[in-house]
């Protein structure tokens, strides 16, 4: 048996492994991946809903502030004239959330005070519902734009990861192939340096396992 002999079989050994390696390696990338494009996908589906639910809820929150409008106009004007029968005829329409703004509007004198507000929609005490919940669900909706956006890249940094693992299967492979022992060496140290540095940086990427 020639000295060369025992490196060689050394060699094919470590190609072996890390044939075997990259391979689970692949295959872990690529469920990875795929786990990540479907969070991805929920998440966008989820803003979605959220945005079309804000969309509805401000269109309600319109279509009150136009109501709270309307009234206000013909009970100011039945107020301003001391016309008190009709006054309260259109306060009792009010809705119950625009009362409170009324009231203390009222208080701050309007007709003798020249600093009150103009109109109790300028009261911080005029508040919707409806605009509340549009806001919060487009506050719900850009956060999982926001998360839809991490899954994205997050399953592209697996995808990549696939592509390192397969650039470390084929010089892996390649050495099995090789009978020149230094174009062996070489290409399985550029196989293993690029499969563990790929290892270390997939170390860092969160792993999504579905139970």
């Amino acid at each position: 048996m020639s000295d060369t002999a025992p490196r060689i079989d050394r060699v094919e050994i470590v190609a072996t492994v890390l044939l075997a390696l990259a391979a689970v390696a692949t295959a872990w990338s690529s469920y990875q991946a795929s786990r990540w494009n479907g969070e991805q996908a929920k998440a966008f589906s989820r803003g979605n809903t959220a945005r079309i639910e804000s969309t509805r809820a401000s269109g309600l929150a319109d279509a009150q502030s136009q109501i709270d409008v309307a009234t206000f106009t013909q009970w100011a004007n039945a107020y301003a004239l001391g016309e008190k029968q009709l006054a309260d005829f259109y306060f009792r329409r009010f809705r119950l959330e625009f009362k409170p703004a009324v009231e203390a509007w009222i208080a701050t004198r309007p007709l003798r005070n020249a600093a009150a507000p103009l109109t109790p929609f300028a009261m911080p005490e005029y508040k919707l519902a409806a605009r509340a919940e549009a806001d919060r669900m487009q506050t719900e909706a850009d956060a999982y734009s926001a998360a839809g956006r991490t899954d994205v890249q997050r399953a592209t940094n697996y995808v990549l990861a696939v592509v390192m693992f397969a650039v470390a299967l084929f010089f892996a492979g390649m050495t099995t192939k090789l009978r020149a022992r230094r174009l062996q060496i070489v290409l399985l140290g550029l196989g293993a340096a690029i499969f563990i540095g790929a290892v270390v940086w997939l170390a860092t990427q969160p792993i999504n396992i579905s139970v």
